[in-house]
């Protein structure tokens, strides 16, 4: 599944406009601690978080991240949007939380 596919699937606004909406997304992860993240996300992952700092563009670079979900339709700073279309990021945003678009994006995986 594609990026532009998870958000179609599951109702998500991308923040990052068609930046990697091509890529493939081949599982999920549920973290708001970045050592976490760094330490258990596979590759090719979309990784939902309330955190919404450059930091973590960070560590979807160094993971080589399909895309950062924010959830509770939370704002996320114009300069990380910016930073995150340079880098080639695609960050995408829900209104669900963190915990019922985890189960989506799981169900939508299989």
């Amino acid at each position: 599944m594609t990026v532009a596919q998870l958000a179609l699937a599951l109702g998500l606004e991308i923040l990052t406009g068609d930046v990697n909406v091509d890529r493939q997304v081949r599982s999920g992860y549920t973290s708001d601690l970045l050592s976490d993240v760094i330490a258990n996300v596979s590759e090719d992952a979309a990784w939902i978080t309330i955190q919404r700092h450059v930091n973590t563009l960070g560590v979807a670079k160094l993971k080589d991240l399909s895309a950062i979900i924010i959830p509770n339709g939370l704002q996320v700073d114009p300069s990380v949007i910016e930073k995150a279309k340079e880098e080639r990021i695609a960050m995408l945003r829900g209104k669900e939380t963190a915990f019922e678009i985890s189960g989506r994006l799981y169900n939508a995986l299989q």
